[in-house]
């Protein structure tokens, strides 16, 4: 079983983490998911949704990483504790997923440094001024560049995971997992139907 761990902070947006996480729920055979903030305790998403979370401390690093969005976001870029212990994890994860612009906490880390990743749209050039050393890729809903998958806004953490799902596991299984939650998967990757 690999430890799929989401991590969240205040104002988090709560579809970027719970979206992903109804998708990776479905597989608890094959994935254990938790919840970590930087110090633990109870973190508030932006529609007041509580999540108590573990302490990053507590988290198994060689796991899977997934880092959402959100208002939070803006002032988390400049917390230099949190942009540090995010880079030691990222840099031990198996896989990194983030989601909107939980891609601004990552590239802030320098992980994306000369990588293609992608963000929300609406945020896209406050997102790409927190890294320019990161090659921006407007139009893709997600882009994947090796262990790295970074996607739009919002919703497309949801087809960015099943597009993850079906890399590791088969296109098939992705495919039943958007039919068992009534979704319709936007599973072109290359392609952002809300790209202004």
């Amino acid at each position: 079983m690999t430890d799929f761990n989401i991590i969240l902070f205040d104002d988090f947006e709560t579809l970027d983490a719970f979206g992903p996480a109804e998708i990776i729920g479905i597989m608890p055979e094959t994935y254990k998911l938790d919840y970590f903030s930087l110090h633990g305790g109870t973190v508030t998403s932006s529609q007041n949704i509580r999540v108590a979370t573990h302490p990053f401390s507590d988290m198994n690093p060689e796991g899977i990483l997934l880092i959402p969005g959100g208002l939070g976001t803006r002032a988390l870029v400049n917390n230099a504790e949190f942009i540090h212990e995010l880079n030691t994890i990222a840099h031990q994860a198996v896989f990194v997923l983030t989601v909107c612009t939980g891609s601004a906490l990552l590239a802030k880390t320098g992980v994306l440094d000369g990588r293609p990743a992608t963000s929300n749209k609406m945020a896209f050039e406050w997102v790409q001024s927190v890294n320019t050393k990161v090659n921006w890729v407007k139009q893709a809903r997600w882009v994947v560049d090796g262990n790295c998958y970074t996607s739009s806004g919002v919703s497309a953490g949801m087809d960015m995971t099943l597009g993850f799902v079906g890399d590791l596991h088969g296109q098939d299984i992705a495919k039943r997992i958007a039919n068992d939650i009534e979704y319709i998967w936007n599973s072109n990757k290359d392609f952002d139907p809300f790209t202004p």
